[in-house]
């Protein structure tokens, strides 16, 4: 799979994966999609959906882990920094051959350019939260998280889907 091809498959998902209204309830219920279809494969995550300034939906799922946690931390807090999804992010950093770090001023203990944070995105308004995801490889996690939201704006998810590697 070409870096090219991931970038403007991601790129396309940030331009078409938009609410046109988001809150605690709408959270709510994307986080519980995700949870049944992440159980449904046995999948060992951590959902976690919030905003800059607080947490509205956490759960985890059996054989995820205490890292988890910290992978969601970094990874929502480059997505609500950047307001890209995370995973966006890093395969730009890749096809550059550039890391985090003190080559873009992004310290890797506070952010992390892989796979599994999506931004929440309003028509109108832009960027009000990040749906992020841990626990399988970094694309796995990335597409998890598209398929809950192409699911909860309707959208058919393998019409949104990425390249096939």
């Amino acid at each position: 799979m070409s870096l090219d091809a991931d970038i403007a498959a991601i790129a396309a998902q940030e331009a078409a994966l938009v609410f046109d209204s988001f809150d605690e309830d709408a959270a709510f219920r994307l986080g519980c999609l995700i949870r049944e279809e992440a159980a449904r494969r046995a999948a060992p995550v951590a959902i976690d959906i919030r905003t800059a300034a607080r947490i509205l939906f956490a759960t985890t799922l059996p054989g995820s882990s205490a890292d988890n946690a910290d992978w969601i931390r970094r990874k929502s807090a480059l997505v609500l920094r950047t307001h890209r999804s995370s995973y966006g992010f890093g395969r730009e950093l890749a096809q550059k051959g550039g890391t985090l770090g003190a080559e873009i001023g992004l310290p890797p203990t506070d952010y992390a350019a892989h796979g599994g944070g999506f931004p929440i995105r309003l028509h109108g308004t832009g960027v009000i939260a990040c749906l992020t995801i841990s626990g399988l490889p970094q694309r796995e996690d990335h597409r998890l998280a598209t398929w809950g939201i192409c699911r909860a704006l309707g959208f058919e998810p393998a019409a949104h889907d990425l390249p096939t590697p």
